[in-house]
């Protein structure tokens, strides 16, 4: 989904908001409707979905990566699902430059068959927590410290996919950022049942940035996260531009963005997804922000992953 979230999705008196109520209500119809109308696909093997109710951005496909790993290490032979999308290109390289084998197909229930086919003991979904067709074993829901439900309304009012009492379909939470009590004393009150981590992004090439002046852009789910990271980093940040999420640049627009950068002393850095979109192009003037995830108390989540296979 190529957009810009708009301004009101974070504010919960946005009068904007209000005016989409009737819009709002339709989509929890159909949800509803949704929900009660699906046939559950069951696997012989265990599913593990990693999605999100806030519309991109929040880290599936790392903590994805992540998860697929840890069942490896359990000598679980796994591997990563996600629907195809032509504009998705750049993830895909991304997962498979990682050494993790991908499926990918027009519906999850395809790429799952093929896994299956191919001898492969458990799957994990990078993104379907909505998709209700296929049966999880396990449900990880991701969310953003910066972004977390936004104004907590639903599309178009707000930007989530559904409402945060779906969040009692899952066992897992995992909060991107710092230690936030008031939410997770929101999610227990939903159910009291799911475990909460926490997760960080750390550079491991900021050694690259320091003492220079830098134009950052990032066609990503949230590209303030991005911006944050290279601040919370110490890095003198001039100039930052964002485009839509899985934004298909085009030669002439990088250009540009050389151009300006060369003109006034600046020098460009992107994120690693950005990158895979436009290697092709060759621009050595690109550089791109390096990141690892890291998983608080990662051994206790590996644990709880362990019991659902």
């Amino acid at each position: 989904m190529k957009i810009l979230k708009p301004k009101f999705w974070t504010k919960k008196n946005s009068l904007i908001g209000f005016f989409l109520i009737p819009f709002y209500f339709f989509f929890q119809i159909l949800i509803h409707f949704r929900n009660i109308t699906v046939k559950r696909k069951k696997f012989s093997i265990p599913v593990i979905c990693v999605g999100n109710i806030y519309v991109g951005g929040t880290g599936k496909t790392p903590l994805s990566i992540e998860i697929v790993k840890t069942l490896e290490r359990l000598n679980k032979k796994t591997a990563l699902i996600k629907k195809s999308y032509k504009e998705h290109l750049d993830e895909f390289k991304l997962v498979e430059s990682k050494g993790v084998t991908l499926f990918k197909d027009s519906t999850r229930y395809d790429a799952i068959v093929s896994a299956v086919k191919n001898g492969f003991e458990c799957v994990v979904l990078d993104d379907g927590y909505q998709d209700l067709s296929i049966n999880k074993n396990l449900n990880i829901v991701c969310f953003s410290e910066r972004q977390l439900v936004g104004n907590g309304m639903t599309l178009p009012s707000g930007p989530l996919r559904e409402p945060i009492s779906s969040l009692k379909r899952c066992q897992i939470v995992v909060i991107n950022g710092g230690k936030n009590f008031e939410f997770e004393k929101k999610i227990k009150n939903i159910s009291n049942n799911i475990s909460i981590y926490y997760s960080r992004y750390i550079p491991t090439n900021i050694e690259k940035f320091k003492n220079k002046n830098l134009l950052a852009f990032a066609g990503i789910g949230n590209p303030d996260n991005f911006f944050d990271l290279l601040k919370k980093n110490n890095i003198n940040l001039i100039k930052k531009i964002s485009f839509p999420d899985h934004h298909k640049y085009s030669l002439n627009e990088l250009n540009n963005l050389i151009n300006f950068s060369s003109q006034n002393g600046l020098e460009l850095v992107t994120t690693e997804k950005d990158l895979f979109r436009i290697k092709h192009f060759q621009l050595s003037q690109i550089k791109c922000l390096n990141v690892k995830l890291e998983i608080s108390n990662k051994e206790a989540l590996e644990k709880e992953v362990s019991q659902y296979i």
